[in-house]
Formats: structure tokens, C-alpha cells, sequence
């Protein structure tokens, strides 16, 4: 199995967008193949980061998340 973290800097000004962005992705992950375990943005610190985390079996698996990923209109929004 793959754990796959993805490190945000987020435009403390546009942090609604990010929230909605994170929605967005919260559908397409799964959707597509993976297993999301979540969007994480710390409340003391920095207002700035934030990780999505999902798991995906192989990098096979990975390969086909991908391009299903790039099909996905939601993904591609």
C-alpha cells in the first residue's frame, strides 16, 4: 500500500477557496479509486499549510487513479 501526502501553502486570503477545493476533492479521490483519510490544516500555527492524505493499493493502481483522475470533471475543475 501507497500513502500519498500532499503539502498545501494556502493564501491565508483564499482559504475559503482552498475549503472549497478540498470539498471538491474530497468526492474525486475516492471516486476514483483511492482511499481519502482526510484534508488536515493545523488550528495553532501556521494558517498557511495543510495536507490531504490518501492511501492507494500499488503504483499500478496509482497509474489508473491518475488518469481517471484527469477524466474526472470535478477533478479537472
Amino acid at each position: 500500500m501507497l500513502t500519498c501526502i500532499i503539502r498545501y501553502d494556502i493564501d491565508p486570503t483564499k482559504r475559503p477557496a482552498f475549503e472549497q477545493y478540498a470539498r471538491n476533492w474530497g468526492q474525486c479521490i475516492p471516486r476514483n479509486g483511492a482511499d481519502l483519510i482526510g484534508y488536515y490544516s493545523p488550528r495553532e500555527g501556521s494558517s498557511t499549510l495543510a495536507y490531504g492524505i490518501y492511501n492507494i493499493d500499488d503504483l499500478a493502481a496509482y497509474e489508473r487513479y491518475r488518469a481517471s483522475l484527469a477524466a474526472d470533471p470535478l477533478g479537472r475543475e
